[in-house]
């Protein structure tokens, strides 16, 4: 498919607000000279917005909003579960549709969407990068904001993993220039910044309170106002590296989208949007699930229904993020009236479509005519100029992405539920055996399960690499955050109650975070218990002898995890700290030195963690 050609870019200066189009006068003059029945050239379904009879526009207006979340980097299409989805049928089976996703399909599938849509805006809702495969995370993450600016993206809130290397990195994602230390990765190219606006309401500067980007966006076309507030959720700082944060603060996501609602008002802005990086979770994973069949919001739970129940009915509808979930539906606001909240999977294989009704006489859209749909990105009619960015990006990788680290008797999926995993034990086992390669008391690792990003596929993945061996660019996908292993001290009764906070606190006890284990600890997940009786305390062994609440423990964690992250705030509390190497490091020279082409590392089973599950109803 050839490139289609891009729409007027804003210059630098005036980024914040998109240069309106012709005047109305010039524009009611053009459309006033069209027969009477006839309608604009491209309108399409939009016909009913124009008059047609010489009076100029009518009154209603059809604003077209795309949006998606979570791309993470994805540029390649992304592989096993990554690039797959379910999708009921109308007999009400589940299928599964395989390969899905691509930027260069997701650009492709937008300007389809695009066509006979003259009033059409592209947001995100967070984690456009960050968490990225090898491609667009070697570069630190540029080759993803080239192509969001290729597929012409509007504006995007920022997520949690915009921090990942820091607020500094993240405004050089903003405003351009080359890499503080990396420089530029072409001879005569500078890194051009984001073309759109990133919007972040809620962080905010500790000192002085205002926050690092800009926290609201004005969409202009024709006299047509859309505004929009972009938050992140405010956990943030939970959930990232402290050094990633430092000097921030993250406010209520639903009171700061209030608080810029009412500006935004104020400003003669009266149709608003709001980007969340918060999301819920849909009683069924597949993308068309219909999850107000009971009523609105009866599909859907999650911290997304809080938050949508409490922010100003002057926002029209919600793009959200961070769950990974794909759900268009319906969530009552304060005034107890239904409105779209949406979220469209990740890694680019869906786009949302929904129909945002624009009365030019009130200025605010009409609520009761909002549509929002899930649309599948298949992987047919590519943007040519997005292959050609990956094209090129990966013949700049290729040298280090294709490099063999190591072989694998058998792939090994992401850690899924309340249970530990093949490749979660896997990675916890590389920690444990560097730890002991600088310290031989170390003990046990834990490994995050958020922390796994990607499964390791047995099947080759590039021509004449063969089944069974790992790449570092297939490495890189499972770890790319660029941690460090860590080594500290707890005591017997510490480690328990890092494993209790798995199942306790805000988020782990409805949604619990099971640590995946070195080899030697062994423990029961009683899911029939509450709280955190759900560890159940007798049962946890290491190395076949129970844990000593009195007792010493070397423990290797990774840098998040050392920090207190994803809830663990005992693990910072840890003593006799050593930082170690990076984690994909450790994980590199664990396959180097247990494996080879003849003798390929059988990956250890998911047998560390007794999950017992309450019986079916």
């Amino acid at each position: 498919m050839a490139a289609t050609p891009k729409r007027s870019r804003k210059n630098r200066a005036g980024r914040r607000i998109l240069v309106t189009g012709a005047g109305l006068a010039t524009i009611g003059a053009l459309i006033a000279a069209i027969p009477a029945g006839a309608s604009p050239a491209g309108a399409g379904a939009e016909a009913a917005s124009y008059s047609t009879n010489g009076k100029g526009w009518g009154r209603m207006v059809d604003v077209q909003l795309l949006s998606f979340n979570d791309f993470h980097g994805n540029l390649e299409p992304p592989t096993s579960s990554s690039g797959r989805l379910t999708e009921i049928q109308p007999d009400g089976s589940v299928k599964t549709i395989e390969g899905v996703g691509g930027v260069e399909y997701l650009a492709g599938s937008l300007r389809k969407a695009r066509q006979g849509h003259p009033y059409s805006i592209t947001a995100a809702a967070g984690d456009l990068i960050g968490g990225s495969p090898l491609i667009s995370a070697l570069f630190h993450d540029e080759p993803t904001i080239e192509a969001m600016n290729a597929l012409d993206l509007d504006v995007t809130g920022v997520g949690n993993h915009e921090f990942d290397e820091g607020a500094a990195e993240l405004k050089r994602m903003q405003d351009g220039g080359c890499h503080p230390k990396d420089g530029c990765y072409a001879e005569g190219r500078t890194f051009e910044g984001a073309q759109f606006p990133y919007l972040a309401a809620n962080v905010v500067d500790e000192k002085t309170g205002k926050p690092m980007l800009d926290p609201t966006y004005v969409w202009k076309k024709d006299g047509v106002k859309i505004g929009f507030i972009g938050v992140t959720l405010e956990g943030t700082a939970d959930i990232v590296t402290a050094e990633g944060v430092k000097g921030l603060k993250f406010l209520d996501e639903t009171e700061t989208i209030n608080k810029y609602a009412r500006e935004l008002q104020k400003k003669g802005v009266k149709s608003i949007v709001a980007l969340i990086h918060e999301g819920g979770a849909p009683a069924s994973d597949a993308y068309n699930y219909g999850c107000d069949g009971n009523g609105p919001g009866t599909g859907i739970s999650g911290p997304i229904v809080d938050i949508a129940k409490g922010v100003t009915a002057k926002v029209d509808a919600l793009v959200t993020g961070h769950t990974h979930a794909a759900y268009a539906c319906t969530i009552p606001d304060p005034e107890g009236k239904p409105r779209t909240v949406t979220s469209a999977a990740s890694f680019g294989r869906l786009y949302t479509d929904t129909t945002l009704t624009y009365d030019r006489r009130t200025g605010d859209i009409v609520r009761t005519s909002v549509r929002s749909a899930n649309h599948v990105v298949v992987r047919k009619d590519p943007a040519s100029d997005l292959t050609d960015l990956i094209t090129r990006y990966k013949a700049m990788s290729a040298p280090i992405g294709n490099r063999p680290i190591g072989w694998i008797a058998s792939g090994a999926a992401v850690p899924s539920g309340p249970d530990d995993s093949p490749l979660g034990n896997l990675i916890a086992d590389a920690q444990l055996a560097y730890a002991k390669s600088v310290d031989p008391s170390a003990d046990l690792a834990l490994m995050n399960p958020g922390g796994v990003r990607d499964s390791l596929v047995y099947a080759s993945s590039t021509a004449g690499e063969g089944d069974g061996v790992v790449t570092y660019g297939e490495a890189f996908r499972v770890q790319p955050f660029g941690n460090t292993v860590n080594l500290l001290d707890l005591t017997g009764a510490q480690l328990l109650t890092v494993l209790q906070q798995q199942v306790t606190g805000p988020k782990n006890e409805a949604a619990p975070k099971v640590l995946q284990p070195s080899s030697g600890l062994t423990y029961t997940l009683d899911l029939t218990r509450t709280g955190a009786d759900r560890v159940v305390a007798d049962s946890v062994r290491l190395n076949g002898a129970p844990l000593d609440p009195a007792a010493t423990y070397r423990v290797a964690v990774n840098s998040f995890l050392a920090g207190g992250g994803d809830g663990f705030g005992e693990l910072a509390k840890g003593t006799n700290r050593l930082v170690g190497v990076d984690d994909l490091l450790a994980f590199e020279t664990y396959l180097r030195t247990n494996s080879s082409a003849n003798a390929p590392l059988q990956v250890p089973a998911a047998d560390r963690v007794n999950v017992v599950y309450p019986p079916k109803p």
